[in-house]
């Protein structure tokens, strides 16, 4: 687990796309989570390399300013179908953990239905039902925007409550109840 900068310990949580990518930063404190900032990266060429490399300075820059201690990222997701849309997908995932990479930042990886069924309690929430509980869950004015900053969100809220449970877990001796653990 990474270590918390000034007893902070910040968190990136990125929705990967080509065309735009959100993300959002929160601090995980004691009394619960701070929202930092929020916001897109968007690609602008029609050249995939050149959307690499937006994307990738985009997220270096966020991870030079806010120096998180983690990256949640959405787990790559592709109907059997699109097997194209997995590809390009999986480009995107590359450089945004290159980016995290380099500078030394620990990745981790959530299912969508996870991310979903935690904020809401299905993991077939709707995009409206899990803006509405990140509202909630951070005491925003208005539901965020757009889609992608909500999903960004959400997956930052979705790892603060995953560590958090399993810290109380090992301090209170219950290792065993954690998935992988006997």
């Amino acid at each position: 687990m990474a270590q918390a900068l000034n007893g902070q310990y910040r968190i990136v949580g990125v929705d990967p796309g080509l065309n735009v990518t959100g993300y959002a930063v929160v601090e995980s404190l004691p009394e619960g989570l701070r929202f930092c900032e929020a916001g897109v990266i968007r690609g602008g060429s029609r050249d995939l390399g050149r959307r690499l490399a937006t994307l990738y300075a985009g997220l270096r820059e966020l991870i030079a300013a806010y120096r998180p201690s983690v990256m949640a990222l959405e787990e790559l997701y592709s109907h059997y179908e699109r097997p194209r849309t997995a590809i390009l997908m999986g480009h995107a995932r590359g450089a945004i953990c290159l980016a995290a990479a380099q500078a030394d930042v620990e990745i981790v990886s959530y299912a969508a239905t996870q991310i979903k069924r935690l904020l809401t309690g299905s993991g077939r929430a709707s995009k409206n039902q899990v803006q509405r509980a990140i509202q909630r869950e951070l005491g925003l004015p208005n539901p965020p925007e757009p889609p992608d900053v909500a999903d960004a969100l959400a997956i930052a809220i979705c790892h603060h409550y995953l560590r958090t449970k399993t810290e109380w877990l090992q301090s209170a001796g219950l290792s065993r109840h954690l998935p992988g653990k006997r």
